[in-house]
């Protein structure tokens, strides 16, 4: 692995590399020893154009307890794209730093930045695609259901036309899961993007519906995010109007099978995509699935900038 744009790249076995790792990181973590340097004297810079909670605690945190650093460069400070070309970008800091993390809007951004770039480039959200909390929630489910996912159900319900669903069918097809959308129409996956899961996935079962609970009644996990995502504020009201029946609720819960556990990426509009019942009860894995992004950074990190 050199970069990590997007779970699509890359394969089953290097996937399950990087998850084999971050569980060896958290256990030496739990253990109370805490980790070798591996990435001692190196340091991750790291980019946003976007706010955020976890990715930066995340990553600035799996750096230190890995030994190195991490700088933070707001989108006010470097303009990735107006004020600087990324690829001008890119070779700046491949001369200073040993790593390069962009929350960004365009995905094209970070594939500018990679085609040039000598170090790694990580995605931490693009419009595209969330592949390092497709990482998290591969662990919050091995956690649950053990390491082989084979034959699982995941069903997202919401709209499903963005980047979470995305990078969700896709770890879904690698881990040889079965995945479902439930999303109003119009905001399905859009068909090139599910005939490319499939031509990757070809044995995958993935389907879409309209009806959320036809999605979840033989639903292993449910997993939802919010209706309206960074840059989408203009629509908020429609997007509330038309998502409103797509709430993960008591009774949608009720729909799926008892072992059931329900997912989402935070942050949380409490109210409208999920119920305070459901995150804050007993199906709820939102918050140990938040802890494991921790876990699964310091393990990609390990993998790209440490040899591991």
């Amino acid at each position: 692995m050199n970069h990590f744009l997007s779970i699509a790249d890359h394969s089953t076995d290097e996937l399950r590399h990087v998850l084999d790792v971050s569980f060896r990181l958290r256990s030496e973590r739990e253990s109370g020893r805490g980790n070798d340097p591996i990435l001692a004297h190196k340091t991750l810079a790291m980019i946003f154009e976007k706010p955020s909670l976890r990715t930066r605690v995340s990553f600035q945190q799996a750096m230190i307890e890995l030994g190195g650093h991490a700088i933070m460069l707001r989108d006010d400070e470097v303009g990735l794209g107006r004020r600087e070309a990324p690829q001008d970008m890119a070779r700046v800091l491949a001369g200073m730093v040993h790593g390069i993390m962009a929350r960004v809007f365009e995905h094209q951004k970070l594939t500018d930045l990679a085609a040039v770039s000598p170090i790694p480039v990580i995605n931490a959200l693009s419009d595209l695609s969330h592949p390092c909390q497709a990482l998290a929630d591969a662990m919050t489910l091995i956690d649950e259901f053990g390491r082989d996912l084979s034959g699982k159900t995941m069903a997202y319900i919401g709209d499903g036309s963005n980047n979470m669903a995305l990078s969700l069918a896709e770890l879904s097809g690698k881990l040889g899961m079965n995945f479902i959308i439930a999303a109003p129409p119009g905001y399905e996956l859009e068909q090139a993007a599910a005939d490319r899961i499939m031509s990757h996935s070809p044995n995958m079962n993935l389907e879409m519906t309209h009806e959320p609970a036809d999605a979840v009644r033989y639903a292993d996990a449910l997993y939802t995010d919010t209706w309206v995502s960074m840059g989408q504020e203009s629509e908020a009201d429609r997007r509330k109007r038309l998502f409103q029946p797509y709430q993960i609720n008591n009774d949608l819960l009720a729909t799926a099978p008892d072992h059931a556990i329900v997912l989402h990426c935070l942050p949380a509009y409490r109210g409208l995509e999920i119920t305070d019942d459901v995150i804050d009860g007993p199906a709820s894995r939102v918050f140990p699935q938040a802890h494991n992004r921790l876990h699964a950074q310091k393990g990609l990190l390990a993998v790209l900038m440490g040899g591991q």
